[in-house]
């Protein structure tokens, strides 16, 4: 059988939908899935750990049902990969890092219970940044993950999920799942030519997942397409007792609003953040694909209304405040294990989890407070009906530093959404001078996904260049 588009870069919908139109099955992909990762996956490191028989039993048992006449989910049979922090009892459970090597998990995380529930074969776990700990994706000890974008050089993957955008990238799974704290989700997906989709908080469990900061912790996906991030977070979000963010009021509101569904959706006001307001700089080359954006949006009919906060330094603090909460909460997590001289921890980030330790408890708690101040103070200066279009980055992917300096401009644009509780998504539409993946950053109100999906998709119908992929040939 031949595809206009090769198997293995299909969305997650077209493969579903032909598996359940009984053009191919199942097993027959999870085992093209398979395949490419033997391939591909020695040089790219892209996977930590592959389930070749729980993913090819889960496939069988998918077929088995669809015989039957029994659909799971709209992504019945569609292999799935995720982030190595979610844990799958009976493998090891390293978050990235060799100082846990030897832990094996006892449980699953519900995510996991959540995919097998809805027929998708598991193909393996993705690789990650030691503890979440990073946006560029960079893992010297563990290895890190080769962005198919550059052969030639080691260039970032984007972190902290980085295995889930190399893998999409090369073909070697239609979706993936990882984790967004500061954007470890959307820089992935940005630095890979992917959608990286980080949804409010509260929709999705995160129990028994690996905690980096609880106050900010996200599950999130990296996809082919919008709506392939759309339906899988429809899947996902549920409340669960073992997650008692889903419980809250905040993650309630967050799933009501994403589970009820408009016939004929008002589509939402598209906003420009002012230049003089962002967080940081952009390089020559990204501040030619954004105007360059602009001009194609104009000229295809959106209306751009510019919009600035009423501090030219807001966003710019909602990153710094967010790094002093994420490092006070990972100290408090993984604190003994830095401290400890024998564990086999990567310098930088053993130094970034002991940061934590030289933030007071007064500090901490001011930046909770702070956190709560912005998120009022957005709500009440962007207007309820909109979208925010800004920069996913500074620059497109550059060589790994050791130091892992150079690409901290993804954190000052990233962050801001996990500060103040947006749902964010970045959509790639060009490439760099270098031919690296560049991409752009939707914003919207807390508990407003659906708008901000419905934007995002109309803006990717129109941009009409989201779905390349890297020449690995």
């Amino acid at each position: 059988m031949t595809y206009k588009t090769p198997l293995h870069y299909l969305s997650a919908q077209e493969l579903a939908e032909k598996i359940q139109q009984r053009e191919i099955t199942s097993k027959a992909v999870t085992e093209h899935f398979l395949n490419r990762i033997c391939k591909y996956n020695p040089e790219f490191s892209a996977y930590t750990t592959v389930f070749k028989e729980r993913a090819l039993a889960l496939a069988e048992n998918a077929d088995r049902l669809l015989a039957a006449g029994i659909i799971l989910s709209p992504f019945h049979g569609v292999p799935i990969s995720v982030k190595e922090h979610f844990q799958w009892k009976g493998s090891t459970a390293h978050y990235g890092s060799k100082a846990r090597l030897d832990c094996i998990s006892q449980t699953n995380s519900r995510v996991v219970d959540r995919l097998i529930a809805l027929g998708m074969p598991i193909l393996g776990k993705t690789a990650m940044t030691e503890f979440a700990f990073g946006l560029a994706g960079q893992n010297p000890t563990m290895g890190t993950a080769h962005n198919p974008w550059s052969l030639e050089t080691l260039k970032s993957p984007g972190g902290s999920s980085a295995g889930a955008g190399v893998a999409l990238a090369l073909g070697l799974c239609p979706i993936a799942l990882g984790g967004d704290t500061g954007g470890s989700v959307r820089a992935p997906a940005a630095h890979t030519y992917n959608v990286g989709f980080k949804p409010s908080s509260g929709m999705i469990s995160r129990a028994n997942a690996m905690p980096l900061s609880p106050t900010l912790d996200v599950v999130g996906v990296v996809s082919r397409t919008v709506q392939d991030s759309a339906i899988m977070t429809e899947l996902l979000t549920f409340p669960d007792l073992e997650d008692s963010l889903t419980l809250s009021e905040i993650g309630l509101t967050a799933q009501t609003n994403f589970m009820q569904k408009e016939d004929k959706p008002n589509l939402p006001k598209l906003y420009v953040l002012s230049e003089a307001t962002w967080p940081m700089p952009v390089n020559t080359d990204y501040k030619a694909y954004w105007l360059k954006t602009l001009k194609q949006l104009e000229s295809t009919g959106y209306e751009l209304i510019e919009w600035a906060p009423h501090d030219s330094e807001f966003f710019k603090s909602l990153g710094d405040y967010n790094s002093v909460i994420l490092a006070y909460e990972a100290y408090q997590i993984f604190g003994e294990l830095a401290e400890d001289p024998n564990a086999e921890l990567w310098l930088t980030v053993r130094n970034r989890i002991l940061n934590g330790k030289t933030i007071t408890k007064d500090s901490y708690h001011a930046a909770l407070d702070y956190r709560e101040e912005c998120q009022s103070l957005f709500q009440a200066q962007f207007p309820n009906n909109g979208v925010l279009l800004m920069p996913a980055m500074d620059q497109a992917a550059q060589e790994l530093d050791f130091d892992d300096i150079i690409h901290t401009g993804l954190g000052a644009f990233l962050r801001p959404a996990n500060f103040i509780d947006c749902p964010a998504i970045t959509l790639p539409s060009g490439l760099d001078s270098d031919f690296m993946p560049l991409s752009i950053q939707l914003l919207a109100h807390r508990a407003q996904d659906r708008a901000l999906l419905a934007m995002a998709t109309k803006i990717e119908s129109t941009l009409g260049n989201t779905r390349e992929t890297p020449d690995i040939a």
